[in-house]
């Protein structure tokens, strides 16, 4: 994966509230078994979050507010001549590449315009319109404020934890958010709670579409993301290897449920899945990058 120089980094896209002491109080309540005590309980939590929906936070209601961060020192270092070499400033171009392309890519397959959204980036912990949150939820997107959040020493975890060491698990991670993003404008999401709530029994498995959709939409981005360009029309990557599409389905195949499930000890159980199996993400970003289009992602209709 190589970023062009060139392109200009929007931080408009990005709610920079590091520092900001974030929104005190309990966090968002992680519904899984056992503790989250001590570091193993943590990083349990992070791998079951990971890349998802946030521990149930799509369906979390429970009220909050959310500050505005400041995005001065950001903007700043995002335009100095070395700025891609930070962290966050290359991030915030990955959102800028996402959303460009499905300000595109969303009229052209489902016929409805692109609506914006802001990553939140933060540190330690965080107040949203889905309630407090700390960093060891993960990343998530919360439908209540329509913002993506993540604490970007989450990236670290995920490569010490999981060896997910790429580059590309990042953009990866960021654009199965905002696939959240395009099921929550689309109206999946509110019609898979709804489903929920109708039959509980089946609540996991249509957690499972759901996070698979945004597998494959993810994987639909990245077949596009060559194509995505600034503000200014200078394209944002120069090129996207077959590596780092490796690097991808490895991170996907990686944070499977069952791949967790015997990470932390337990046994296998499909009747807990609730994101998808290692094979399962793996076939929906594949999906979604060898089609290029997200109107193949349909795991609802799919049996998946």
């Amino acid at each position: 994966m190589e970023l062009n120089e060139n392109a200009r980094v929007d931080t408009s896209q990005v709610d920079d509230r590091r520092g900001s002491g974030g929104g005190g109080g309990m966090g968002i309540p992680i519904p899984i078994g056992g503790g989250r005590g001590g570091i193993v309980g943590i990083i349990i939590a992070v791998l079951v979050a990971l890349v998802g929906g946030g521990f149930g936070l799509n369906a979390a209601t429970n009220g909050g507010g959310s500050e505005q961060g400041d995005n001065t020192s950001l903007e700043q270092k995002c335009s100095a001549e070395d700025g891609l070499k930070q962290l966050d400033c290359r991030n915030a171009l990955y959102v800028n590449s996402i959303q460009a392309y499905w300000r595109t890519a969303m009229p052209e397959a489902f016929g409805e315009q692109y609506r914006p959204s802001k990553t939140v980036f933060f540190s330690q912990n965080v107040s949203t319109a889905c309630g407090a949150a700390d960093s060891g939820v993960g990343p998530f997107y919360c439908p209540a404020d329509d913002l993506v959040y993540i604490d970007l020493s989450f990236y670290k975890l995920l490569a010490d934890q999981l060896g997910a060491e790429g580059e590309f698990a990042q953009p990866y991670v960021l654009a199965h958010e905002y696939g959240h993003h395009v099921q929550d404008l689309l109206g999946t999401e509110a019609q898979m709670r709804r489903q929920q709530q109708r039959d509980p029994q089946s609540a996991n498995a249509l957690s499972v579409k759901l996070e698979l959709q945004a597998d494959c939409y993810a994987g639909a981005w990245a077949k596009n993301a060559t194509g995505t360009a600034d503000d200014k029309g200078q394209k944002i990557f120069k090129s996207i290897t077959e590596q780092d599409i490796s690097q991808a389905i490895d991170t996907a195949e990686k944070i499977g449920d069952d791949a967790i499930q015997q990470r932390s000890g337990r046994p296998v159980n499909p009747d807990e899945f609730t994101h998808g199996s290692s094979e399962q993400r793996k076939q929906w970003f594949t999906k979604g990058f060898t089609t290029g289009d997200p109107k193949s992602c349909d795991t609802f209709g799919s049996g998946a």
